[in-house]
């Protein structure tokens, strides 16, 4: 600022501005005009003081020996130890009736087992639990620009690293920005406010990269689209790599300016980055600059981040099982000790178990415990080695999580996803990728397999559309959606963004068988290699591809991949798979610029400048194909991906039933015994609650003997495995009896 008054002022010298130069005389840049807001009472006072050595050393560089005017320092007060979010009366510890403090587990120090040798939660290393007493919103200064670098505290990680008390005083008291957004979003909410309404000019903040996830995004697009005085964004590097001088960590931040009636925008995007030589903690970029609207997910061109959820998309994905304890993990050694294959129905609870790395690199070939349906006292008296493993190996975690659900539920996954179970449940098998992953793969996974919480779950069990989700385009739309997260940078697959956003084609039936045999190629191509050589991962294969694509050498290692991988072959099954899709979709002139280059994982500056822009056109296309859909699906015009289950109420009738001599048995017991409510428009709603799904079921059997299709038949989305868990705990409290494939009340 010092260096900017400098110009300023030699500038009017040059022009002759006398007059100015009197006017101007005694007002200048002084410490007095930079306030701030630190927690840190320590580092408060020696940000102070920093601000009056620079301001010294400008002065000496400036003037030479001519010492400043007494008092050379001056106590404004201007940087104040405060909390930037809260103001409160006072900070009370916690006791209970006899003044004992209440404490909890401290979420990080741990201690080894001496039954099972690994680490659990250590119960003596407690935290001490505080209240925060009438918090209320902290004011910040008045001042022209507002800049921070404000803490990078994850929501999942706020309490760990804050304590209970003070994350539930800012939430109550900042309702306005969502629990799911990252802690750094409070500030750059606070400040757009200000800015909008007219009482700062702009601002500007130093986050993560992680402000361009669709949690954090909804901060900024809240702000952009506002009704009133919206904000503009003047400003944005959307990833940089950063070096924490402290330990030396390496993170990627964003950076972002926000201001009022901002016509055109700067997009400043890392081209290429390498370490100093002689500072290894030092790392040099060269970045590339774009202007234009610069949207919420801080791109310029197609406005993806603004696309609309499809109905057609809608109810198919799920992120996998949230364990809540490494304990439910087994061998398929350990399941066999524990009864797998000798214990009646354990291989209901025990199943093959799959998570990222397992799809990226090469599965593990491991097994999960599964106990849902099943109270606790169920699987003590059915599968009494399998509960003392996980009495053992998840129980003392467990007992530690402060959500009671989580802890009550001890035999249980954290999250059991049932809405996932009921996706998938009739499938045969359904489509998977990893969230977070340097390629953005898909593939079928069979339905017996589940997914891990860290894995995208798609209920579309036809190679069509895994064909169309594998292709270069819509490899580009979940890219430029779901943006990049972690240290890696790798690409996140945001099943609300990548998934339900986009339009899939409208395909023949030449189309769409095309686009699923060559699906099904590629499926089995990458399955077949990596079972012909068990050490070769997705991750080598994709490496290996993009060097072909971008005609860099192999070495020796990437020879031995592309043989094992045969990936020159695995190269044109995805050439003929994206012309396909593309010219579902009619867009053949952007094939020709698209198919075969290299890879589309690679940030827009990277690429040659025809591909960027073809991939921007691409981006635009799709975008208003998202709005077309969009406005015919506000009139009635859903194209579901799964009719049958996402909209059985409007499904198309079954044939004529077969006569009764050419009926399996199955068969002509559904045709006597459904009643007539279940075949009717208005299915019932699945209920959420184990005892209302105890009535629902009990209700069902009341006319009379049923299977399990035709009960849960008379449902929405025929939750079979749902409807099948009840009616085996029902049989096991002997309420209901089976007898070959009907269950019938108990009399």
């Amino acid at each position: 600022m010092k260096r900017l008054e400098g110009e300023v002022l030699n500038l009017l010298h040059d022009l002759g501005e006398s007059q100015g130069l009197l006017e101007l005389e005694g007002v200048t840049v002084d410490p007095h005009q930079f306030l701030g807001l630190e927690i840190n009472p320590r580092a408060a006072r020696i940000a102070e003081m920093v601000l009056w050595i620079g301001y010294l050393q400008w002065h000496y560089r400036t003037h030479g020996k001519v010492s400043p005017p007494e008092p050379v320092l001056r106590d404004f007060k201007n940087i104040e130890n405060r909390d930037a979010l809260l103001s409160h009366d006072a900070v009370d510890l916690v006791t209970d009736e006899a003044g004992k403090p209440i404490t909890r587990w401290d979420g990080i120090t741990t201690r080894i087992s001496p039954i099972t040798g690994e680490p659990v939660p250590d119960e003596a290393a407690r935290a001490e639990q505080y209240v925060y007493r009438n918090p209320r919103k902290a004011q910040w200064p008045t001042a022209d620009y507002i800049v921070g670098n404000p803490p990078f505290i994850g929501a999942s990680t706020m309490r760990r690293a804050l304590g209970d008390g003070y994350v539930d005083a800012v939430r109550r008291t900042w309702p306005e920005v969502p629990e799911s957004a990252d802690f750094v979003m409070h500030w750059w909410y606070i400040a757009a406010e200000t800015v909008r309404a007219g009482q700062a000019e702009q601002f500007g903040f130093i986050t993560t990269n992680s402000i361009r996830q669709t949690f954090n995004r909804r901060v900024i697009q809240g702000q952009l689209e506002a009704k009133k005085d919206p904000l503009s964004l003047a400003f944005a590097i959307p990833d940089h790599p950063w070096v924490d001088a402290g330990d030396g960590a390496q993170v990627r931040i964003a950076m972002t300016v926000g201001g009022r009636e901002v016509d055109n925008g700067r997009l400043l995007q890392v081209r290429d980055e390498y370490r100093n030589e002689r500072d290894q903690d030092d790392i040099a970029v060269q970045l590339y600059e774009r202007r234009g609207a610069l949207f919420s997910d801080l791109k310029i061109g197609a406005d993806v981040a603004a696309s609309e959820s499809l109905q057609a998309n809608e109810g198919l994905t799920s992120r996998g099982m949230m364990l809540f304890g490494a304990g439910f993990i087994v061998t398929p050694e350990e399941a066999t000790n524990l009864g797998l294959g000798a214990t009646p129905g354990l291989e209901r609870y025990i199943r093959d178990y799959r998570n990222g790395r397992d799809l990226a690199q090469s599965p593990r070939r491991v097994m999960v415990i599964d106990f849902f349906g099943l109270s606790v006292n169920e699987v003590h008296e059915r599968f009494p080695a399998a509960y003392q493993h996980i009495l053992e190996r998840v129980k003392p975690e467990r007992d530690q999580n402060k959500d009671r659900a989580i802890s009550q539920n001890w035999w249980l996954h954290g999250r059991t996803r049932a809405e996932l179970r009921n996706h998938i449940s009739g499938l045969p098998r359904y489509i998977a990728t990893v969230e977070t992953t340097k390629h953005r793969v898909f593939q079928f996974l069979c339905a017996s397999i589940l997914p891990d919480n860290m894995l995208v779950a798609i209920a579309l069990e036809n190679a069509g559309s895994l064909g169309v989700l594998s292709s270069r385009l819509h490899v580009i739309w979940a890219l430029a959606a779901g943006g990049r997260l972690g240290v890696g940078n790798d690409p996140r697959y945001n099943k609300t963004r990548c998934f339900e956003t986009f339009p899939f084609p409208e395909t023949s039936p030449a189309q769409q068988a095309r686009i699923g045999e060559l699906a099904e190629r590629l499926d089995a191509h990458r399955k077949r290699q990596q079972e012909q050589h068990p050490t070769l991962t997705l991750t080598g294969m994709y490496n290996v591809l993009e060097k072909l694509r971008s005609e860099e050498s192999l070495n020796a290692k990437d020879k031995t991949i592309h043989e094992q991988g045969l990936v020159s072959v695995l190269r044109e099954l995805h050439d003929e798979l994206d012309s396909a899709v593309f010219a579902a979709y009619g867009w053949d002139d952007l094939a020709a610029q698209l198919v075969g280059r290299p890879g589309a994982t690679t940030p827009l500056p990277d690429k040659p400048e025809a591909q960027a822009e073809a991939e921007e056109e691409l981006l635009r296309r799709l975008v208003e194909l998202n709005t077309q859909r969009s406005v015919e699906e506000a009139r009635g015009h859903i194209r579901w991906q799964r009719p049958e289950y996402q909209n059985p109420a409007a499904a198309t009738p079954l044939p004529s039933p077969l006569p009764q001599g050419e009926r399996g048995p199955v068969e002509a017991v559904v045709a006597s015994e459904v009643p007539p409510a279940a075949a009717a428009a208005g299915k019932l709603t699945w209920p959420k609650q184990m005892r209302e799904q105890v009535a629902a079921v009990r209700d069902a059997l009341a006319q009379g003997p049923l299977p399990t299709d035709a009960i849960a038949g008379q449902f929405k989305r025929s939750p079979k495995a749902a409807v099948q868990s009840v009616l085996e705990a029902l049989e096991e409290l002997g309420m209901v009896a089976k007898s070959a494939e009907n269950y019938s009340l108990a009399r």
